[in-house]
């Protein structure tokens, strides 16, 4: 039977040896003679023991939240009756000036953009009436459960809903705040667009392939493959309006980690007639690097205000350098803001395969990069048989990498030979 050492803080320190720490304030491992534990002898032997520098107790440097609260009748204190009450009473907490350091405060001295104000970049949210819309909810709702016929089929298993109704009702009141979420989850706004956002009101429908089997959503999973060809993009536009439609990648560029590599840009499209409108920079398939695991790729679409003059960002064509396709959205929307406003937003995520070393080698004509991630040695500690001021020797399955011991000593402690 091993026991183990354990140091626990202590106002006065033992005056003899044993377990814990000495007069000096050494660490002891165990070594001595039998210490009495529970009425048992256990006879006190050479073990593998973890010992931590005790660490000082300070006072607080304030007052505590509800120090001032008899714990010993609870029953006393005014009770908030309601989640109304209670929520008011923890805003005025959380507004209060407190001595300690908060979340949000460690937070924003990490990160000094952290919560600071965002500027919506997008067309003007459509006015709706909440309550009428929720009162329609409510009434079709209840139209529902008192349906016979919705019954019956419910309970033979025969309803049949209508995907496509459920798919255009979503696509016309939640979908454009759902996706801003998706955006902001995956960074999309915060590297294509610093400090701003935009609800993406306009829904983009983007497939790849002749079958359209590859579609793109927002931060879903294709292969280069998939995406070899220019894919076919439809939105709902009116009669006579402008947009442009870009496909960039913010992680992509091989040199620079804050610029991006444009593979698609069409300008003046009119109404939805992607086919007809001005290619600026034809497409080029997406290519990331091998070992540099999932890239983003994003669809923005911009509506236009009238005919917008692309001269100076049209590339040649072909296009098969990457330096000339270094692009940044924000410069681009900067240069355009007064004619042109972000409306739809579709992203999907990529990684390496075959069809990307073919991308680098006949249509960029370059060799491809290959990265690998180098992981740092794993620190062990020096070990002593002996230890006095330094921690204990201890065994992990990272002293031999996982394998069985290659001895034991008498005592069933294990070492390495």
């Amino acid at each position: 039977m091993t026991s183990r050492a354990q140091t626990v803080p202590s106002r006065t320190p033992p005056e003899t040896g044993g377990g814990g720490r000495s007069k000096d304030g050494a660490a002891q491992c165990g070594l001595g003679g039998p210490e009495k534990f529970s009425g048992l002898v256990v006879p006190k032997r050479p073990n593998i023991c973890h010992h931590s520098t005790p660490v000082q107790a300070r006072p607080p440097l304030g007052p505590m939240p509800n120090e001032d609260v008899d714990v010993s009748d609870l029953e006393s204190l005014e009770k908030y009756r309601s989640f109304t009450r209670y929520l008011r009473a923890a805003e005025e907490a959380r507004s209060k000036p407190a001595w300690w350091k908060t979340y949000r405060s460690r937070l924003e001295g990490a990160d000094p953009e952290h919560g600071a104000e965002r500027v919506d970049i997008g067309l003007p949210c459509r006015a709706s009436n909440r309550r009428k819309e929720e009162k329609e909810r409510r009434e079709v709702m209840k139209n529902n459960k008192r349906s016979v016929e919705l019954e019956r089929a419910a309970r033979l298993r025969t309803l049949r809903v209508d995907l496509d109704r459920v798919q255009d009702t979503w696509e016309s009141t939640a979908a454009p705040f759902h996706v801003r979420r998706l955006a902001d989850h995956y960074g999309v706004f915060r590297d294509l667009f610093p400090n701003a956002f935009f609800l993406p009101q306009v829904t983009l429908r983007i497939r790849y392939g002749q079958d359209g089997a590859a579609q793109v959503h927002h931060g879903n999973r294709l292969t280069p493959t998939q995406a070899a060809s220019p894919p076919e993009v439809g939105f709902a536009a009116e009669e006579g309006s402008l947009w442009t439609l870009l496909l960039t990648s913010p992680d992509e560029h091989l040199q620079d980690s804050d610029a991006e590599y444009v593979h698609w840009l069409l300008g003046n499209v009119p109404g939805a007639a992607v086919q007809e409108g001005e290619e600026l920079c034809h497409y080029l398939p997406p290519f990331p690097a091998r070992g540099t695991g999932f890239q983003r790729f994003v669809f923005v679409l911009f509506k236009q205000d009238g005919r917008v003059d692309f001269q100076e960002d049209a590339r040649p064509s072909p296009c098969l350098s990457l330096q000339e396709r270094t692009f940044k959205t924000l410069d681009f929307y900067r240069k355009h803001q007064d004619r042109m406003t972000p409306a739809g937003l579709a992203f999907f995520q990529s990684q390496w395969d075959e069809s990307v070393t073919d991308t680098f080698h006949a249509v960029l004509r370059m060799r491809e990069p290959v990265f690998e991630f180098i992981r740092p040695p794993v620190y062990h500690p020096p070990r002593s048989s002996t230890p006095t001021n330094s921690r204990c020797a201890t065994w992990t399955d990272t002293e031999t990498g996982g394998n069985t011991p290659t001895g034991s000593t008498d005592d069933g402690i294990h070492s390495t030979i």
